[in-house]
């Protein structure tokens, strides 16, 4: 594949939380090929974990048509467990966990699911936070810049 065939989409996603609960924001770098382009947005009050789900959906939702491939990279083990071990266990227990109790944050899971099931495959990758990744690093500060704005 040559540069005007890209082998995917890559999704760079990070949430902040300034207090847990408190105003927050998730911010995306999305790349296919040679092609970027930033989101963020965020919320003034919310969860940590709220903002990384949704910094991955609106990433994924951003795509105007079903893609082949997509590998989508986060800093939230929250997110890459829950998509990658639990979300089957989810969904055939009735959106409960092992221990019966209801799944957190079950719509976002749900809409997490709904966009993921737009797209061919769906590749999950674990970023170290704040380790100088530099996709991850304007996730971050587009984050950031969502929950200072949701302050306001």
């Amino acid at each position: 594949m040559g540069a005007t065939e890209p082998d995917g989409v890559d999704i760079f996603t990070d949430g902040a939380c300034s207090g847990n609960p408190g105003p927050g924001g998730w911010g995306v770098v999305l790349r296919y090929g040679d092609h970027e382009r930033e989101l963020h947005g965020g919320e003034a009050a919310t969860t940590n974990n709220k903002m990384e789900l949704t910094a991955v959906i609106e990433g994924l939702a951003a795509l105007t048509r079903p893609m082949p491939l997509v590998r989508v990279h986060t800093d939230s083990t929250y997110v890459l467990k829950g998509i990658t071990e639990w979300l089957h266990g989810w969904k055939r227990n009735g959106w409960r966990t092992a221990s019966k109790q209801p799944v957190k944050n079950a719509d976002l899971w749900r809409r997490l699911d709904a966009e993921r099931a737009r797209h061919g495959e769906v590749r999950w990758e674990w970023v170290k936070g704040h380790s100088g990744h530099p996709e991850n690093e304007r996730a971050d500060k587009l984050a950031c810049k969502g929950r200072d704005e949701a302050r306001r």
